[in-house]
């Protein structure tokens, strides 16, 4: 494994009595598909929140690229190259899809909203808008309103937004949610793409999709890893086939 581009030590976090990240570590290399699964409850929302910077950890650290990010506001972490998606899909829907990628692009240039307006109109922002559309297969829908796109197509117009910064990191929280089998096959297929250029940090309930993607999982119980290690590693660990897998044999 290369040095890691995402270092999380001792990750921890609680809500009263209730531990939902425990000492959580874990690493990621660079352009890795790194698979975070587990049962609902497990404190998968919670470790991504805290490495979004939307939630702070009560102790531990977390590292991106060789900087210290664990008390970093969102925006900041996006600076430094994270992206972020998230389980239902957040869009503009009254503004076209060219524009809501644009805005992106504005967004991590750090620029205020309150320049929107010309922006619609900046080519600088606009030409990297097109590209990053025809980099999810979504070039020919430009021009149409985001509220009009199929489920799925909202769920590629997302994961533009996110690649709009052009992050080394992104989160995905459950990109394949609410797909049928042919929108779940492209979406993998765009992941897949996705390989090797950017690091991805992708929880998904479809396992189909998890042993497709990642070339390593980490499983969550309970607020702690169970187990951490190649697809196959994993899907042989008796733990994880009692804790979650929900079988008590290897096939």
């Amino acid at each position: 494994m290369s040095t890691a581009l995402l270092d999380i030590a001792g990750l921890t976090k609680a809500y009263g009595a209730v531990i939902a990240c425990d000492h959580v570590s874990l690493t990621i290399a660079p352009g890795e598909v790194h698979a975070l699964i587990g049962p609902n409850g497990a404190g998968k929302t919670t470790l991504i929140a805290q490495i979004a910077g939307e939630r702070l950890p009560d102790s531990g650290r977390i590292v991106l690229d060789g900087h210290d990010i664990t008390r970093l506001p969102v925006h900041a972490r996006a600076r430094r190259g994270l992206g972020r998606s998230f389980q239902v899909a957040s869009i503009f829907p009254r503004l076209s899809v060219l524009d809501n990628v644009a805005l992106a692009v504005q967004a991590h240039a750090g620029h205020s909203f309150g320049f929107w307006r010309p922006a619609r109109r900046d080519e600088a922002l606009r030409g990297p808008a097109r590209a990053t559309l025809a980099r999810v297969g979504l070039a020919a829908r430009a021009e149409a309103l985001a509220a009009a796109l199929a489920h799925g197509e909202q769920r590629q117009l997302e994961l533009a937004m996110a690649l709009a910064g052009a992050p080394r990191l992104l989160l995905l929280d459950e990109p394949t949610a609410g797909m049928g089998p042919t929108d779940t096959a492209r979406m993998i297929a765009l992941l897949n793409e996705l390989k090797g250029d950017v690091a991805i940090l992708l929880v998904e309930h479809d396992m189909d999709a998890v042993f497709a993607l990642a070339d390593r999982i980490s499983v969550m119980v309970y607020g702690r890893l169970i187990a951490t290690g190649t697809p196959a590693a994993v899907r042989a660990d008796p733990e994880v086939r009692r804790a979650y897998l929900g079988e008590d044999e290897v096939a």
